[in-house]
């Protein structure tokens, strides 16, 4: 017979929440489905390491899936899928309930831009022999981490005439790749004596891109018109061409198991992708929803929410209300009425750096999702705060479906902070809260996130889309 628990462990059992390890509550083959799971979720950060890659991805997987363009006024059968191209940036997914809109929707949003250095209008130039490129980063980075590392080109270059050519190169296996430089320790005493936020300064993370010149009837032309006469053989551009370009340098390594137990994930763009391949995965699983599911997959969220491809546009709104319309219902009660996950990662706690915490409230690897109350800065700025009644609904429906869950803050009260989408979310009137997994190293060209966590996410998205 088991031991009789003393009365001080009955209480603790019955009062005291206690964070548990996955592999503690998990089953082996529970376990191993999550990591095949991980396995299509690998192949996802390989494919799409810019936000258009990403956008043209999941369109290529709804389109697969029988999701058709939605049309503004149409009125829709329950069950129908349907899919919102936003510029080839941002990504609405939807499946049509059973239920009134007027009941509200069940939606997550995540975001699939990431840290990264953007080249400049007018990147290209010669200096010492080296052909360069001027790079301007884009998002919250430590500048330091891109230098003396394998770098790749991807983006798309709009000509003139509106034709778009689609340039990636660095990750094949026979590609050439770029690359940051960084100065030699011997002669880099001045350079040390920086702070670490200035080892590196922003127009120092100028892009290596070739050394050979061109030689036109002995003389030498410079590196830059070889790569032009490169790039107008292999892709018909021209300089002025570069002007309206979107071409992004992003690290050329791919995802990879890390560890001996090949628990955790190292990657690039796991901060917020991470989330969407889970939230798109769930939505993707939903057959026949009571209500309304909808999945956003949203870009310059690392910047901000700006532009007309984020979350402080109004199109997630227009796509909202004309879905109401379309269906008869009052758009301002489907607003009240919505309950929506903002799916964005938390920093987890990094046992090397453990004093930018509270050990108390920090998010661990593979304790499950991350249930993100608040974030902001300092007095919980630029923050969205979810209410109590809506977090313990969420909390209900994780516990109902098994999903295992923690509660975290992004670091100490006074140490730092950030944002989400949520506070964007929040300004239409709906219920948000931070879901999402807990990451190591983020914001460098390489993040850390542990396999049970990434499968719980989706465990934790098909749950909340099919919550009464």
């Amino acid at each position: 017979m088991p031991e009789e628990k003393s009365p001080a462990e009955q209480l603790k059992e019955s009062l005291c929440r206690r964070k548990q390890h996955a592999c503690e509550r998990l089953t082996p083959e529970e376990i191993a489905r999550g990591d095949a799971f991980c396995e299509g979720y690998k192949a996802f950060l390989n494919t799409c390491k810019t936000e258009r890659e990403a956008a043209a991805w999941l369109l290529e997987q709804a389109r697969a899936q029988g999701f058709v363009p939605w049309e503004d006024g149409k009125l829709y059968a329950p069950g129908t899928k349907l899919y919102v191209d936003n510029r080839g940036k941002s990504v609405i997914l939807a499946v049509l309930g059973k239920q009134s809109l007027e009941l509200g929707v069940r939606m997550a949003a995540a975001h699939i831009d990431s840290p990264r250095l953007d080249l400049k209008p007018q990147p290209l130039y010669d200096d010492s022999g080296l052909g360069l490129a001027k790079t301007h980063y884009y998002g919250g980075i430590k500048k330091y981490q891109w230098a003396a590392i394998p770098l790749a080109l991807h983006g798309v270059v709009v000509k003139k005439d509106g034709a778009a050519v689609r340039i990636a190169i660095g990750d094949g296996p026979d590609d050439p790749q770029f690359c940051v430089t960084d100065l030699l320790p011997h002669l880099a005493k001045e350079q040390m004596e920086r702070t670490l936020a200035k080892g590196i300064a922003g127009e120092e993370l100028n892009l290596v891109i070739g050394c050979r010149p061109l030689l036109l009837e002995e003389k030498n032309e410079g590196a830059k018109l070889a790569i032009l006469r490169m790039l107008k053989e292999k892709y018909d551009i021209i300089e002025e061409d570069l002007i309206s370009a979107e071409l992004e340098v992003v690290p050329a390594f791919a995802a990879r198991d890390i560890g001996f137990d090949r628990g955790l994930i190292g990657g690039y763009g796991q901060d917020d992708r991470v989330c969407a391949y889970p939230a798109a995965m769930a939505l993707f699983g939903c057959a026949a929803p009571e209500y309304t599911a909808v999945a956003v997959l949203t870009d310059k969220e690392e910047i901000g929410s700006c532009g007309n491809t984020g979350l402080g546009a109004n199109y997630l709104y227009d796509f909202l209300v004309g879905l109401a319309l379309g269906q008869g219902a009052n758009p301002r009660k489907l607003l009240r009425a919505a309950k929506c996950l903002s799916a964005d990662v938390n920093a987890a706690l990094d046992p090397t750096f453990p004093s930018v915490m509270d050990s108390h409230n920090a998010a661990l690897l593979n304790h499950g999702v991350v249930l993100t109350k608040y974030t902001g800065g300092g007095g919980k700025y630029s923050s969205s705060d979810a209410s109590a009644e809506f977090l313990a609904w969420v909390r209900r429906v994780l516990d109902d479906a098994g999903v295992i869950w923690q509660a975290g803050e992004l670091g100490k009260v006074d140490e730092g902070g950030g944002g989400t989408v949520a506070a964007e979310l929040a300004k239409l009137n709906l219920d948000v809260i931070d879901l999402g997994v807990p990451v190591l190293s983020m914001h460098s060209p390489f993040e850390l996130a542990a396999k049970t966590d990434i499968h719980m996410l989706r465990n934790a998205c098909a749950a909340f889309f099919a919550a009464p």
